[in-house]
């Protein structure tokens, strides 16, 4: 990621002579790259997936320079062969339009929702674990998926810290509090606000997904209910050591949940006002409404910090470790994942045409093979982009999707949602989660592992969600 920041930073006056310069802006064709460019990003992933497993002790210390490490390899490479002008500007637009914005948003949250502490004791049963994961299924739509689960994550390790089998509870935390809770509204999910954004009600969400939410919520829910209450049986139903602190149940941190609807006010505040300012570097316009945002995301992270008593977060296990470490990572997966996107755009003309062309037959869209290929591809790559492809493929015009081709539009915010529970990386807060889990000594699966389990649990649920509503 230094590497990254670095060349970004010696380049970045020459970079705002040559816009100023009024230059046309460097293109880049998807379709001119073969799939071979995906290498360094499949290797990215399968890092993530081998070193923690293999070579845990060099993994832990080194991850930032693996990542690193396969953004200049796609970098490098790219320079020699289109151009120090299109690289650099690929750079930048990855880093100020996506990776940047991302990772601010990812702090604040990350900050705010730290704040708040779970006073007193809540015991790991069934029940109580059942209805966190319930809330904070429900909160996930209306605080984005990143709120309410760096909000309820660190309660539900805590009131399953003396219970054998956790690791359940935290994967099905991640499918149901980070994923598909966030279906409902533009708030809950990158995706579904990109389709805001583009043109798409505000409550279409809500109306259209709330039943296949529902559906898939109920179906897990009850799983996890089960499969939790035969475990807890078969540990004897353990009783939690005695609080000695004595601390009624309750909030501490309060002021930090009005911190979270400010961070959504900023959030929203970017998408509706628009008043045609931008930034230029190097031809990639950073808009006037985005840097108020994100300006807005690291004043409320600092007041979090200031207003927030140090004794609280220190109770609440607060550390910094799952940020810097989802920051490192995802720096080298926005990179290296370039191409991938750019070739997805390049739509039929690209080395992925076949793919493409799998979503219509004869002039009508497939809503099946949106649905699973929205899905599996947000499932590695960012399902906002991913989203955006496939919104573009169907025609793009969101009055048109809406009311004609409804099950479409519904395919794809289903397939970006819900499918972003397969992998670690397939949405932000899936990452910081399992991090957190292992901070607080839960032994959390290997990248493979956990797509182990979403392959068993998740999958079929998919394949119900497919026969019952495309």
């Amino acid at each position: 990621m230094t590497a990254v920041f670095t060349l970004t930073a010696v380049c970045l006056l020459p970079c705002l002579a040559l816009a100023a310069g009024g230059h046309g802006a460097p293109h880049l064709d998807g379709a001119e790259l073969g799939v071979m460019w995906v290498i360094p990003f499949a290797c990215m992933l399968l890092s993530i997936a081998i070193f923690p497993l293999t070579a845990p002790h060099f993994w832990h210390h080194n991850f930032g320079k693996v990542a690193a490490f396969w953004a200049l390899a796609f970098i490098i490479p790219f320079t020699v062969k289109f151009g120090f002008s299109l690289a650099l500007y690929e750079v930048i637009h990855t880093l100020f339009l996506e990776y940047i914005p991302f990772i601010i948003l990812l702090l604040s949250l990350f900050t705010v929702a730290g704040g708040v502490r779970l006073k007193g004791s809540l015991v790991g049963t069934p029940v109580v674990n059942t209805g966190l994961l319930l809330i904070g299924t429900v909160l996930a739509s209306w605080m984005g998926t990143t709120g309410a689960a760096m909000l309820l994550i660190r309660p539900l390790l805590r009131a399953n810290a003396h219970r054998k089998y956790k690791v359940h509870s935290v994967v099905f935390f991640i499918f149901l509090v980070a994923n598909i809770g966030g279906s409902l509204t533009p708030l809950g999910d990158p995706p579904l606000f990109l389709g805001f954004l583009k043109g798409v009600s505000f409550f279409w969400t809500t109306i259209h997904m709330l039943v296949p939410m529902l559906f898939v919520a109920a179906i897990l829910l009850a799983l996890f209910f089960v499969v939790d209450t035969m475990l807890f049986a078969k540990e004897g139903k353990p009783v939690p050591p005695t609080d000695a602190s004595g601390e009624k149940l309750g909030l501490e941190g309060k002021i930090n949940l009005l911190l979270l609807v400010g961070v959504v006010g900023a959030v929203l505040l970017s998408g509706l006002w628009k008043p045609g300012i931008s930034l230029d570097l190097y031809h990639v316009p950073v808009e006037l409404q985005n840097i108020v945002r994100d300006v807005l995301l690291l004043v409320i992270a600092g007041l979090s910090l200031k207003l927030t008593d140090p004794e609280s977060r220190r109770k609440n296990d607060f550390n910094w470790f799952p940020i810097i470490e989802v920051a490192k990572l995802f720096s080298g997966i926005f990179i290296s994942m370039i191409p991938a996107i750019a070739i997805l755009k390049a739509g039929e003309s690209g080395a992925l045409r076949s793919v493409i062309e799998m979503v219509s037959h004869n002039g009508q869209p497939v809503n099946v093979m949106y649905f699973w290929l929205t899905g599996l591809l947000s499932s590695f790559l960012d399902n906002a982009p991913t989203y955006l492809v496939f919104f573009n493929t169907a025609g793009g015009d969101a009055v048109h999707l809406m009311n004609d081709l409804s099950h479409t539009l519904l395919a794809i915010s289903a397939g970006a949602v819900f499918m972003g529970a397969n992998t670690y990386i397939g949405n932000a807060p899936n990452f910081m989660v399992r991090s957190i889990a292992e901070d607080q000594g839960v032994k959390m699966p290997s990248f493979f592992g956990y797509m182990m389990w979403s392959g068993g649990i998740l999958i079929p649920v998919f394949i119900l969600v497919t026969f019952v509503f495309f």
